[in-house]
């Protein structure tokens, strides 16, 4: 029996080749629909372009969406609707409800929906999940995360599903639930603000996270000039001690702002986490309820942002 894992990639981005080369590491056949730029990724990496979704879907097995935030859920619907399972670029949504929507139609349908929120997959990132124990309780988190501003426009549009902190600090608000739990209050700031609900870099954004544990996260963002290397660095404070992670400890960066942490290809990695959670039936390191927790926090703190006011989960 034939069990080479067949991948239908929609979108073709800057995050579409980190999943093309992890899918085709790990002996995947992977086709992609046709759209702006789909056509040079097929030439580069060998694969298969198809010319509609419905065409797509139908021969995939996984199909991986890594097209612009407000697609996800009508792509993801569709492939569940033919039993299909689904691996998701974060965010899953636009919003939280409709994050749970996409959720709740995996379920439904029996088949498995995957966040991508690679950040897990990075060594650094783990270590510290995995030694966050030796600190104790968590008193103070930090997160930063700087990269250049992006040079596609929709980015830029928060009505429209893009945003600073939407679409790069969830990687870190993410990372907060992941190491210190569930949130029950967020406060943000952002300078300068959205004008008529659009962005201009450079842009920063922070947010702090009230766990219901006591632990406070302090989140930062930057969308910053062209030619400023990305960084991402976390820390933890405990009673027992201190734990960090710094990029600048590491040589070299990866596609969309994220750093080539290790050896291992986190994207490799985690698109073998999902391959394995799939053939087992056991959880993936990061869950649908991960993927809408994330959100949840992102509408959070916009609607801080619009109140001027912490926000009570």
């Amino acid at each position: 029996m034939d069990d080479t894992p067949r991948i239908g990639i929609v979108g073709a981005g800057g995050i579409a080749p980190p999943h093309i080369e992890g899918w085709l590491a790990l002996g995947a056949e992977v086709a992609i629909l046709r759209r702006t730029g789909a056509d040079a990724l097929a030439a580069r990496h060998g694969i298969r372009v198809v010319d509609s979704l419905d065409e797509l879907i139908e021969m995939s097995g996984i199909v991986d969406i890594v097209s612009p935030t407000p697609t996800h859920p009508d792509i993801a619907l569709a492939a569940f609707a033919r039993g299909r399972h689904v691996v998701c670029e974060k965010p899953l949504a636009v919003t939280a409800a409709d994050a749970q929507l996409v959720a709740d139609a995996a379920a439904a349908a029996g088949v498995r929906l995957f966040p991508a929120h690679v950040v897990r997959y990075f060594e650094g990132y783990h270590r510290l999940h995995e030694q966050r124990a030796s600190v104790g309780d968590p008193l103070e988190l930090t997160f930063r995360r700087t990269v250049e501003a992006p040079a596609v426009a929709w980015f830029y549009a928060e009505d429209a599903g893009g945003g600073l902190i939407r679409d790069l600090m969830i990687h870190d608000l993410d990372q907060a639930l992941w190491l210190a739990g569930p949130v029950r209050e967020v406060s943000a700031t952002q300078d300068p603000p959205a004008v008529a609900g659009a962005v201009e870099p450079p842009v920063s954004a922070h947010v702090s996270l009230t766990h219901t544990n006591g632990a406070i996260s302090h989140v930062r963002a930057d969308w910053s000039d062209p030619g400023t290397p990305f960084r991402s660095t976390a820390s933890i404070v405990g009673a027992g001690g201190e734990l960090s992670v710094d990029t600048d400890e590491v040589v070299g960066a990866g596609e969309a702002g994220l750093p080539s942490a290790s050896a291992v290809d986190p994207y490799r990695t985690q698109l073998a986490d999902f391959l394995d959670a799939i053939r087992t039936g056991r959880d993936a390191r990061v869950t649908p309820a991960d993927g809408v927790a994330a959100v949840l926090l992102v509408d959070a703190a916009y609607a801080s942002l619009a109140s001027g006011h912490p926000v009570l989960l």
